[in-house]
């Protein structure tokens, strides 16, 4: 048996410049980092006693007889491009919801391309996975999705992530004081609006306007660098949290289908209470928002948005990984 953990990831700044439509003509770069929420992806061979050879369980549980009669499509699709053989029996188990924001779809490929390949006795690179990643995802399943997602699965940790105008990725890690970093994750808040939606659909507007997004893009590529500045030096951490909401006002010009009005007015009572920034991550239209507030006035910011569920979490920065090796025979 092999279980793989990848974590989930919240995204700063740059999002949209990672569309490879985008970035492969003008370059690009997001931060982001990695936290304390996870997709384990168990895999074991299927004894040759059943009427079916592959067993899946997610949400639903699927007996097929064949790859190509399996439902789901990402795990269809990793299995065709595998060689493998055998029989498989595969679990899917997370913290948090799909479809919400966090890089969910990309954690759940990258775990389970890195659990195949334990299964086979194989152990690959970080680089590894994350190619692979966004090879399935958006050539094998054509889904409209950017670049990022893979790479903060694949890697963990609180980095900036470039991509060049040929295809390059490059993942810079933020260097700056344990404190620092304390004081940051200190003043951030998750919480889940409850809102589900397909992040593929709303990106596929998103990236119908890149074109004529280019002034709001070029200026969301330039926030990674601003918010740099501020991590890394002496700054007010405030400032950090006054980019958000500036970053959040760009992110919603880019589609109509980013933000609706009950999201709005969620941040709305969020900003009345305390909060200085924020936005939702992924690419919109609901699942987690992530606010930056300050401590001293979090109880308000809760009491506002009692209705929503919070969630506490933590940075990590191990990436996907095998947790547990039992190889059979």
């Amino acid at each position: 048996m092999i279980i793989s953990r990848t974590p989930f990831r919240i995204s700063f700044f740059g999002g949209g410049t990672d569309y490879p439509d985008w970035y492969k003509r003008h370059g690009g770069a997001v931060l982001s980092t990695s936290f304390d929420k996870y997709c384990y992806i168990t895999c074991r061979e299927l004894p040759p006693f059943f009427d079916h050879k592959y067993r899946i369980a997610y949400s639903k549980i699927e007996n097929a007889c064949e790859i190509a009669d399996i439902e789901h499509r990402a795990v269809r699709a990793v299995l065709e491009t595998s060689g493998l053989e055998q029989g498989l029996e595969i679990h899917c188990d997370a913290d948090l919801p799909a479809r919400s924001g966090l890089g969910s779809s990309s954690s759940f490929v990258v775990g389970i391309l890195n659990s195949l390949q334990a299964f086979e006795g194989k152990r690959v690179s970080k680089e590894w996975l994350t190619q692979e990643a966004i090879w399935i995802e958006q050539e094998v399943l054509k889904e409209t999705v950017g670049s990022q997602d893979q790479t903060a699965a694949a890697h963990g940790g609180f980095n900036v992530i470039s991509f060049a105008t040929d295809g390059g990725i490059n993942v810079t890690p933020v260097i700056m004081p344990g404190e620092r970093k304390v004081l940051l994750n200190n003043h951030l808040m998750l919480f889940f609006t409850g809102f589900s939606r397909i992040a593929s659909s709303i990106a596929k507007s998103k990236v119908a306007n890149l074109k004529r997004k280019s002034d709001e893009l070029h200026r969301m590529r330039t926030m990674v660098d601003d918010a740099m500045d501020i991590l890394t030096s002496e700054q007010d951490i405030r400032y950090f949290g006054e980019m958000l909401h500036s970053a959040w006002e760009h992110k919603r010009s880019l589609s109509d289908q980013v933000s609706n009005s009950q999201i709005d007015n969620l941040y709305l009572k969020a900003r009345q209470a305390g909060a200085i920034g924020g936005k939702l991550l992924g690419a919109g239209g609901g699942g987690f928002m992530v606010l930056f507030v300050e401590p001293e006035k979090q109880a308000s910011v809760k009491k506002a948005l009692s209705r929503l569920i919070q969630v506490p979490f933590k940075f990590e920065s191990t990436g996907s990984q095998v947790i547990y090796y039992q190889p059979s025979g």
